[in-house]
C-alpha cells in the first residue's frame, strides 16, 4: 500500500476511535452526574457495544494488519506521526492479549459496579459492593498476567497510569516521606491545635458556593467556552478534546473549603487538558501523558498554589462580601491559617497538604496486598480501620468514611493511588524551577495566574503524550527527588 493511503486509513481509524471515545467519555460523565441511578444497565450495554468495537479498531485483522505496515515505515515519519503510531504499538500490546468477550464484560462490570457504589456509599453497606470489588480486583490481576505473565501484576498496574513506575520506586519514595511526614505532621497538628476555622465551618448556601466556583474557575484562568462544570458524589474531571472538558465538585453546606479546593484541584487537571498543542486534538497524543503528571498539575493548583497565603490574599475580598457575615472580623492571614490547618481527618480529598500522603499510603499497601492475594476483600474495612488508626491515629465511625469514600476501585483504577502523592511531589519541583525565572506568589498575590499557566503550557501542558512522563518530567526538574516535597511542607508548615 502506497504510503499517503496507510496514513489515510490510520487518520480515518483514529478519527473514529476518537468519535467512539468522546461517546462513551460523554456516557460516563452523564452517568456520573445526572443519570437517574436506574440507568446503569442500558448504559453498560450501550458502553460496551461502543467498547467492542473499540476493541475491533484497534485489534481486529485490518487494524493489526495496517499496525505491522506503520511500524515498517515508522522511521520515515514525521515525529508527531510516528509518536502516534508508538503510541497505537503500546494500546494493541495491552489489549490484544485480552479475549474480547472478557474485555466487554468487564467494561459492563465496571458501570454495575459504579452505581452499587454509590448505593453502598449512601447507605454504609460494605456487603453490598465487596462482591463488585472482588470480581474487580480478580480481573484487573488476570488482565495484568496476561499483559505480563513474568511481572508483578501490581507492577503492571502500576505501570499503567505512570509508564515506567516500578514497586520499588514506589516503596522507596513512600519509605522517604514516611520517615519525615510522621512526625512533621504532629508537629504541624500541634501548632494548628490553637487555629479557630469556626468561620468556615458554619452554613454556607450551596447556591452562594456555585457563585464561588465559578468565581475560582475564572481566577485561575480556565476558558468557560471550553470547560464547565457539573455536580457528582466523587469529584472528577473528564477531558473529551481540549475544547470539551468538564469538571465536577461535591457542595457540602457547613463545608465551603471542600468544594473551593475540589474546584481548583479539578481545574488544574482541566487547564492541563485545554493547553494541548492544537495538532495533537483528535489523536491519540491529545491528551495528558499519565496519572501522576495529571496529579501533579492539580495538586500544584490545589496546594502549592490554592494554599498559598498569596492565594488567599487574592480571593479573600470576595469572599468576605459574597458571604457576609460570615468572614467579618476575619482577615485573610486568619483565612489562610483555616485552609492550612494541619488536622489528621477521615477522608482522603478533603485532607490537609500534610497527612494527605498518609491517606494514599493506606490504599497503595492495602490494593498491593489484594492483587497479591494475601487480602480478601471481606477483610479490607477491618485492614482500612487499622491502618487509619496506625497511621493518622484515627477511629473510622463507618464503611461510608472509611473504604467506601473513594470511587477509584469501583472503576478499577487499581494502582492509581500513588500518582496523587508522586505527583504532589512532582509539584514541589516544578515550584523550585518557577521561582528560578519569576516570583510565584508576586504573580498570584496580583492575579497574575497566567503567567504560572504559561509556564505550565511550555514546559508540560502542550507536549501530550509526546513524551513519556519520566522524560518529561526530567527534562524539566531532573530526577524525582522526595525531599523537595518535603523540605517545602516543612518551610510551610513548621
Amino acid at each position: 500500500m502506497e504510503l499517503k493511503n496507510l496514513l489515510d486509513e490510520f487518520e480515518a481509524n483514529e478519527k473514529t476511535k476518537a468519535a467512539l471515545g468522546h461517546a462513551m467519555g460523554v456516557l460516563y460523565y452523564d452517568g456520573n452526574t445526572v443519570a437517574p441511578k436506574k440507568s446503569d444497565a442500558v448504559r453498560g450495554e450501550t458502553v460496551g457495544e461502543l467498547s467492542r468495537m473499540m476493541y475491533e479498531l484497534t485489534s481486529g485483522p485490518e487494524a493489526v494488519a495496517r499496525l505491522k505496515q506503520l511500524i515498517a515505515v515508522k522511521d520515515s515519519l514525521d515525529a508527531v506521526t510516528r509518536r502516534r503510531v508508538e503510541l497505537l504499538e503500546r494500546e494493541f500490546e495491552e489489549i490484544s492479549c485480552i479475549p474480547v468477550d472478557e474485555y466487554i464484560e468487564f467494561v459492563k462490570l465496571k458501570t454495575r459496579a459504579m452505581n452499587v457504589w454509590k448505593e453502598a456509599k449512601e447507605k454504609n453497606d460494605y456487603a453490598l459492593f465487596e462482591p463488585y470489588l472482588k470480581k474487580l480486583f480478580a480481573t484487573e490481576r488476570r488482565f495484568a498476567l496476561l499483559r505480563s505473565p513474568d511481572s508483578d501484576p501490581y507492577e503492571t498496574l502500576l505501570n499503567g497510569f505512570e509508564r515506567g513506575l516500578t514497586v520499588k520506586t514506589c516503596d522507596n519514595f513512600f519509605a522517604c516521606l514516611k520517615e519525615r511526614l510522621v512526625p512533621l505532621a504532629a508537629k504541624a497538628a500541634e501548632k494548628s491545635r490553637s487555629t479557630d476555622d469556626s468561620a468556615i465551618t458554619c452554613e454556607y448556601p450551596v447556591a452562594l458556593q456555585r457563585e464561588f466556583s465559578d468565581y475560582l474557575m475564572d481566577v485561575i484562568g480556565l476558558d468557560r467556552d471550553r470547560c464547565v462544570i457539573g455536580e457528582t458524589e466523587h469529584p472528577f474531571t473528564t477531558g473529551f478534546t481540549k475544547n470539551d472538558v468538564r469538571i465536577t465538585t461535591h457542595y457540602y453546606e457547613n463545608m465551603p473549603a471542600a468544594s473551593m479546593y475540589s474546584v481548583v484541584h479539578e481545574g488544574g487537571h482541566a487547564l492541563y487538558e485545554l493547553g494541548i498543542a492544537d495538532e495533537l486534538t483528535g489523536t491519540n497524543a491529545g491528551s495528558g501523558v499519565s496519572m501522576a503528571i495529571h496529579e501533579s498539575q492539580s495538586r500544584f493548583y490545589e496546594n502549592i498554589i490554592g494554599r498559598s497565603q498569596a492565594f488567599c490574599e487574592l480571593i479573600f475580598p470576595w469572599m468576605k462580601e459574597k458571604f457576609a457575615p460570615r468572614l467579618d472580623g476575619e482577615t485573610p492571614l486568619s483565612f489562610w491559617k483555616m485552609v492550612t490547618k494541619v488536622e489528621p481527618s477521615l477522608k482522603r480529598t478533603e485532607a490537609d497538604e500534610v497527612t494527605y500522603c498518609l491517606h494514599i499510603m493506606v490504599r497503595y499497601e492495602l490494593e498491593k496486598r489484594l492483587i497479591a492475594g494475601e487480602l480478601d476483600t471481606k477483610d479490607l474495612p477491618a485492614e482500612w480501620n487499622r491502618l487509619y488508626k496506625e497511621y493518622l491515629g484515627i477511629d473510622v465511625p463507618s464503611d461510608s468514611e472509611g473504604v467506601l469514600q473513594d470511587m477509584h476501585w469501583a472503576d478499577a483504577y487499581i494502582g492509581y493511588f500513588p500518582s496523587y502523592a508522586i505527583g504532589s511531589a512532582y509539584g514541589a519541583q516544578y515550584l523550585r524551577e518557577m521561582m528560578k525565572e519569576f516570583d510565584v506568589w508576586e504573580c498570584v498575590r496580583s492575579g497574575n495566574i497566567a503567567k504560572i499557566n504559561a509556564w505550565l503550557e511550555n514546559k508540560i501542558w502542550r507536549f501530550g503524550k509526546m513524551r513519556d512522563p519520566g522524560e518529561l518530567f526530567e527534562s524539566i526538574c531532573g530526577p524525582l527527588d522526595p525531599t523537595v516535597f518535603t523540605d517545602y511542607l516543612e518551610k510551610k508548615y513548621c
